[in-house]
């Protein structure tokens, strides 16, 4: 599973602000390898919002909370079995020294968590930003997972070598909605999944490419047709490549017709 092993020292990168503005949505993320962070945040859309203010990353790299010479953070699991397990103990004094405020979300990236879906996104994004622990090693003791209150979220049925992937999926997804991030306020209205739907096909020019042409009706400046189009293309490819987003979509209207 995605495994979780921390540190307790803040790392920065030149992309990083200082966690001193509370009014702004801000990630705290505990890893083993906070020189990992930003990564793909620090370009594009996110990098440009994180490098203006709009919101802030802190990685911390939680060794530091270990209590010996080697700065040992887990140990063999109860009962038997290959692997480590990251310490209980260990774990707790990192998420405590973040010292983060209770109405931030406690997030664990596992691949047995609630699947990161548009909606929680959205949930995300619109609150003061989560703290994000990243799976290492066989697994987080149990017992610091309800102890912290630590939510676990999965971004899919498959296992990384660790969760911090994950973690920036998860705020690269965030970020992107956040008020001033993208260009267009209404660039996010008819993405995939955003009212259940997969986005419909796009095109731009040229009019011809090898032999295919641009559908006709979106050139045709009908705006009804062109929105009546697009909603068809949804709901035919929903229901070939999503049958269980069309099947949840159909139970949710028929709910609500009934």
């Amino acid at each position: 599973m995605e495994r979780s092993a921390i540190r307790g020292q803040l790392h920065r990168c030149p992309l990083m602000h200082p966690m001193t503005d509370q009014t702004i949505w801000r990630a705290t993320v505990l890893t083993l390898f906070p020189e990992m962070f930003p990564g793909p945040l620090g370009v594009s859309l996110a990098g440009r919002a994180l490098s203006s203010g709009l919101w802030a990353l802190e990685a911390r790299d939680i060794r530091d909370s270990a209590t010996d010479k080697h700065r040992s953070v887990d140990d063999t699991p109860a009962g038997g079995g290959p692997g480590m397990v990251l310490r209980a103990d260990i774990l707790a004094a990192a998420i405590d020294a973040a010292g983060i405020t209770p109405d931030r979300p406690r997030l664990l990236m596992s691949p047995r968590g609630r699947p990161l879906t548009q909606s929680l996104v959205v949930e995300l994004a619109s609150g003061p930003g989560p703290l994000i622990v990243c799976g290492r090693f066989e697994g987080v003791d149990q017992r610091v997972i309800e102890a912290r209150g630590l939510k676990e979220v999965s971004i899919g049925d498959y296992v990384l070598s660790g969760g911090e992937i994950a973690a920036m999926a998860l705020i690269d997804a965030c970020v992107r909605l956040l008020p001033g991030v993208m260009g267009k306020q209404a660039s996010g209205v008819d993405e995939s999944f955003s009212e259940g739907l997969l986005e419909y096909p796009q095109y731009t020019r040229p009019q011809e490419f090898e032999g295919r042409q641009i559908p006709e009706i979106l050139t045709s400046g009908d705006h009804a047709k062109v929105a009546a189009w697009r909603k068809a293309q949804s709901e035919a490819l929903t229901r070939s490549r999503r049958p269980d987003l069309w099947a949840a979509r159909r139970g949710t209207k028929n709910t609500t017709d009934g």
